[in-house]
């Protein structure tokens, strides 16, 4: 195992520790009866259509063949979450993580986190710098997760990356997602992966200091456009999208058009998406990149 950067002891120590709080051992699954469960864990997280299965057993086996990330967390009741990814172009010294999850009895737990961990160190072994995902930017517990407690930073727009997937999380809605760069010799990333506090990112202390709202919401829960002329721009997001489709479709495709329409063009200007507050805003400065 190489350490180009020297950060692999330190981060291989914070991925034991954090599997050791959350109680799970993670390891690399090689073999097909643990692939077998690896599928079984993430249809039984989103009752995929069969035609647009995120990942099959057959695909897991031929990334674990090839020496990709495949990694299961296990506690004594077995099976309780797991990821999939695979190595980008060489030249990116990067992987792509496509999916992750964790049983419903586990959450609560920071599997994830125990994970995302174990995932960092496996790569920086590998001599790679950057784990790169994609997210659904109307999940705002995702958003915190991924900008605030992993310090990952969000690069490009993408929508209806997937197309329909008509699966239990996704429903009917358009799959745009936000494809993510973690990098993982950061040093804000460095730090809240050995315990660390997160930045904590206040909207409404932004905007008394003169941050505008792009994006707001209405006292009914329906988006509200604003303006994006000011150097820090706040745009909202629903703070619970998965009910919101069930109970409410059609307000929940306003906020996907809403959110693209706002935040979209921000990233594509060259907009840096820097934070995210817990309450449901992203925090964007748009002074260039």
């Amino acid at each position: 195992m190489s350490d180009h950067t020297g950060l692999l002891s330190p981060a291989s120590a914070a991925a034991d520790l954090a599997a050791a709080a959350a109680g799970v051992e993670i390891r690399i699954i090689t073999e097909l009866p643990e692939l077998h469960e690896v599928f079984w864990l993430f249809d039984s997280i989103w009752h995929s259509d069969p035609a647009h299965a995120p990942v099959t057993r057959e695909l897991l086996r031929a990334m674990s063949k090839a020496g990709n990330y495949v990694a299961g967390a296990f506690d004594d009741t077995g099976l309780v979450g797991a990821c999939a990814g695979f190595f980008a172009a060489p030249d990116r010294r990067e992987i792509h993580s496509h999916i992750a999850g964790v049983a419903r009895a586990a959450q609560g737990r920071n599997v994830g986190w125990a994970i995302k961990l174990h995932q960092r160190a496996w790569a920086l072994s590998h001599g790679l710098m950057r784990i790169s995902w994609t997210y659904d930017p109307l999940v705002s517990r995702n958003a915190y997760f991924n900008l605030v407690k992993l310090g990952g930073a969000p690069v490009q727009y993408l929508p209806d990356f997937y197309g329909p997937m008509g699966d239990a999380i996704n429903g009917n809605d358009a799959t745009d997602r936000l494809l993510l760069h973690w990098d993982l010799t950061a040093p804000d990333v460095d730090r809240v992966a050995r315990g660390d506090r997160p930045h904590r990112w206040d909207a409404g202390a932004l905007r008394a200091a003169g941050a505008v709202t792009a994006l707001g919401r209405t006292a009914g829960g329906e988006p509200a456009p604003g303006r994006a002329d000011g150097r820090i721009v706040l745009v909202a997001v629903p703070s619970d999208i998965e009910s919101l489709r069930r109970t409410d479709p059609a307000c929940a495709r306003r906020w996907r058009v809403a959110v693209r329409d706002v935040l979209g063009p921000l990233i594509d200007d060259g907009a840096r998406v820097s934070g995210f507050d817990r309450a449901g805003w992203y925090v964007v400065d748009r002074e260039k990149r």
